[in-house]
């Protein structure tokens, strides 16, 4: 019955997305106002059917009704309610079916908020978006059908991926990312409407700018709750390992921040205007090549799908939308021309430009890198891997060189530059100088110290800014500094914002660089009962533990952080007897579709950084073999990630006019 129910409402998900399409076409070129009304039901009716079908998948998943085949596939009577409901985004079939609604959300969101207004180009741009949904409703009638049937059904199913199961970050990281890579349709969308209607030349970008900021932002949590995901589950003691799919969700991101900085120089100097187009172009080309890379089972990944037919039909598509976007830009290229000019060459609009030029060459340094195992194998027939060293050589520098563009910019005015224009270096420049010089003194050295210096200098630059603004309003208003602070965002949120985002950008940056070069990793096989030390704790094996759950088993081991001076104290105490400052618990996991147990760390954070444990082995006497990691500066990380997040949000929130 599911089955029926979910197949329908597909089908008349594609019935509606297809009609809406004919609708809106037609009442646009023939100027028909009923048709382009019915175009509008027609999109609010896609969105009610795959919502249905959408709801249908999760009735067959938390009942465990295993006459869906994918239900058998992905999720037993054990899995717990939590991982059932989040199994509609654990597999291939979900995954588009997830795509499809977030996409006729977005659509159904455009046709009431712009109902009525811009009428040349909305029915074009919601006839787009109509486009798109119907490849992803097209392929979940064919080789992505979510609701195909087993007859007859097995007694019980194979169980979800242990990996996609371990955490409940599953739960916010995948649709956070679809928010982020589906959102992008709608800039794109109203980019190819502009061209083809010949209106909205420069408006297409403030109509549009809250659902890209929107996009953004979404994607940027949805990259780091996916680090933090991999910090937490995979017990490696790292966060980003340069895996296709953290590549395929990295690269439309660098882009989107090059054309989010590129739009504010084509608002102001009437400049940029095909360049901004062709950003988002391949900005949403980039959202679809990554659902292709990470859908297809083409590349491996620790978050692979199985191989699909479904690759061949995806790379149809993207050419299909290559050819169609690049042929409307040159087709309308000569209506797209800049009337302005640079003021200067020495000015923030030019380093803009420069920003620009290096998010594009990080983002396609990051493609080569991650298609070329792709090429080789398809035109030499050789397997070959990419890993981390061919990255990190390459992007670091490139890293840092935006860095000293992102300060410089920030302490520019816009237009030329005036003479007195080098004092608002000094400031940063100096606190900078003196954090290095402590940092230097402190012991950090070589190319380290040179990252955070830049690093430094560009978060400096943040918070001068934020000081000069709060100076100046103080003076001018006679608010005390501190509400001074919380009123920029209210008379310049899209600038303030910026700066805010810019600030979480350089703690990332600096979490990055710190754990990377002062990270401790070490052995240790330890009986109930031992003390051992690692770079700056002092930790006690207390034993370990065997508890069984409905779906898996856990072997725990508890370990205590004791004070550092304990035993220095008095020498002849016994470890056992020291009081604990905290105790972790660090666990293998055992799931019956795993044969191998799947080792789950137990990390303990504070502003300093984590200290992170693995259980490797358990020994029939109960001795234990743990690796321990140090990672300074990490929550630094997840801190400054969500930071930018939170300026997106502050950068699209409604003023007091809404």
């Amino acid at each position: 019955m599911i089955s029926i129910l979910g197949s329908t409402a597909i089908a008349a998900a594609a019935v509606s997305s297809l009609a809406g399409l004919i609708f809106l076409l037609r009442g646009r070129g023939r100027g028909d106002q009923r048709l382009i009304d019915r175009g509008h039901r027609a999109v609010i009716a896609l969105f009610v059917a795959v919502t249905a079908a959408v709801v249908a998948l999760e009735v067959a998943l938390i009942g465990v009704d295993f006459s869906v085949r994918y239900v058998a596939a992905n999720i037993n009577r054990a899995t717990p309610l939590l991982f059932r409901i989040i199994g509609l985004w654990g597999a291939l079939e979900g995954s588009i079916l997830l795509w499809a609604w977030v996409l006729a959300g977005y659509a159904a969101l455009v046709a009431v908020r712009y109902r009525g207004r811009h009428q040349e180009t909305v029915p074009l741009a919601l006839a787009v978006l109509l486009g798109i949904t119907s490849f992803f409703l097209l392929l979940m009638l064919g080789p992505a059908n979510p609701f195909g049937r087993l007859s007859p059904a097995p007694p019980d199913g194979r169980g979800l991926n242990p990996l996609l199961a371990n955490h409940p970050l599953m739960a916010v990281h995948p649709p956070f990312l679809y928010l982020g890579y589906v959102g992008f349709a709608v800039p794109y969308a109203f980019a190819v409407a502009a061209l083809l209607s010949r209106t909205l030349r420069d408006e297409w970008m403030t109509v549009t700018r809250r659902w890209t900021v929107a996009a953004w932002s979404f994607l940027g949590v949805g990259i780091i709750l996916g680090a933090w995901w991999s910090y937490e589950v995979l017990g490696w003691g790292g966060y980003w390992a340069w895996d296709p799919v953290e590549n395929a969700a990295f690269m439309p991101w660098l882009v989107a921040t090059a054309f989010l900085h590129s739009v504010m120089v084509q608002e102001r100097r009437q400049l940029l205007r095909l360049w901004n187009h062709a950003l988002i172009i391949v900005t949403f080309l980039l959202t679809i090549f990554g659902t292709f890379l990470t859908r297809s089972g083409i590349l491996g990944s620790v978050h692979d799908f199985t191989q699909s037919l479904i690759g061949p039909l995806f790379l149809i598509f993207i050419g299909a939308v290559l050819v169609f976007s690049v042929g409307v830009l040159l087709l309308r290229r000569d209506e797209v021309r800049d009337t302005g000019s640079l003021p200067a060459y020495v000015s923030r609009e030019s380093l803009f430009l420069l920003n620009n030029v290096v998010l594009l060459a990080i983002a396609a340094t990051i493609f080569v890198g991650t298609t070329f195992p792709l090429l080789a194998e398809a035109v030499a027939g050789v397997k070959l891997t990419v890993g981390p060293p061919f990255f990190n050589r390459l992007t670091v520098p490139l890293a840092m060189a935006l860095l000293v563009l992102m300060a410089t910019a920030t302490l520019l005015p816009w237009g030329p530059a005036p003479r007195g224009a080098l004092r608002r270096f000094v400031g940063p420049g100096l606190l900078s100088a003196a954090l290095v010089a402590v940092l230097s003194v402190a012991g950090v050295r070589g190319l380290t110290l040179g990252a955070l210096a830049v690093i430094i200098f560009a978060a400096a630059a943040q918070l001068a800014e934020f000081h000069r603004g709060a100076r100046a309003m103080g003076r001018a208003e006679g608010r005390p500094y501190p509400l001074a602070l919380v009123a920029l965002f209210s008379a310049n949120r899209r600038r303030y914002a910026g700066y805010l985002a810019h600030l979480g950008l350089a703690l990332v940056l600096a979490g990055v660089a710190a754990s990377s070069a002062y990270r401790t990793e070490s052995d240790h096989t330890v009986s109930r009962g031992e003390a051992f030390s690692v770079p700056g704790y002092l930790l006690r094996y207390d034993g370990a533990a065997l508890s069984r759950h409905p779906d898996k088993l856990v072997v725990a081991a508890a370990v205590s952080i004791l004070p550092p001076t304990a035993l220095e104290a008095v020498p002849s105490r016994p470890a056992a007897a020291v009081p604990a400052l905290a105790t972790l618990y660090p666990s293998e996991r055992l799931y019956p579709q795993q044969r191998t147990p799947i080792p789950t760390p137990a990390v303990r954070s504070t502003w300093r950084g984590d200290l992170y444990l693995v259980l490797l082995a358990v020994g029939p006497d109960g001795a234990v073999v743990l690796k321990v990691i140090t990672n300074p500066l990490v929550p630094w990380i997840w801190t400054g990630g969500l930071l930018m997040a939170l300026a997106g949000l502050i950068s699209i929130w409604p003023g007091r006019r809404g």
